[in-house]
């Protein structure tokens, strides 16, 4: 009779070894962006309670922060989960990226005109562009064939 386990007891190997180098970089920068959406939402919480209000729309700061509160912590459950080699991360990165590189190009490159031009100033255009690459490249690692097949399997 063989009493000899095998050496993992049972158990299914490490998850964090078979994880593409891809996915570890989505996991990476989608953490990362729901981290800054949550300093975000941090920020416009304490700009609402100073007292601080929009002249010429109307925005709520709380609301606006509830929305970063959202999305910024799905955001980065999905990339953390992504790091700790959980499949469910991909499908809810796959699409806050797309949402948020949209939203960037509809919003700053868009139809309501450029940014250059919009007196949006060069500090958001730059972070603007920051933000899309970021996207552009989290979905490309995403959608490459090592991270479909980890997905897949």
């Amino acid at each position: 009779m063989n009493t000899r386990r095998p050496e993992n007891h049972g158990r299914p190997a490490d998850p964090r070894t078979a994880i593409p180098t891809s996915v570890r970089i989505a996991g990476w920068i989608s953490a990362a962006q729901g981290l800054i959406g949550l300093v975000t939402a941090i920020v416009l919480i304490v700009r609402a309670i100073a007292g601080h209000r929009e002249e010429t729309v109307m925005i709520s700061g709380y609301a606006t922060a509830v929305w970063f509160v959202i999305l910024g912590g799905a955001l980065m459950a999905a990339g953390v989960g992504l790091l700790r080699g959980r499949r469910w991360g991909r499908g809810l990165v796959l699409i806050a990226e797309l949402l948020i590189l949209v939203a960037v190009g509809s919003s700053v490159f868009g139809a309501t005109g450029s940014a250059l031009f919009g007196g949006v100033g060069v500090p958001l255009f730059a972070g603007a562009i920051v933000l899309a690459v970021s996207c552009a490249v989290a979905l490309a690692a995403l959608l490459r064939g090592d991270a479909v097949e980890w997905y897949a399997n």
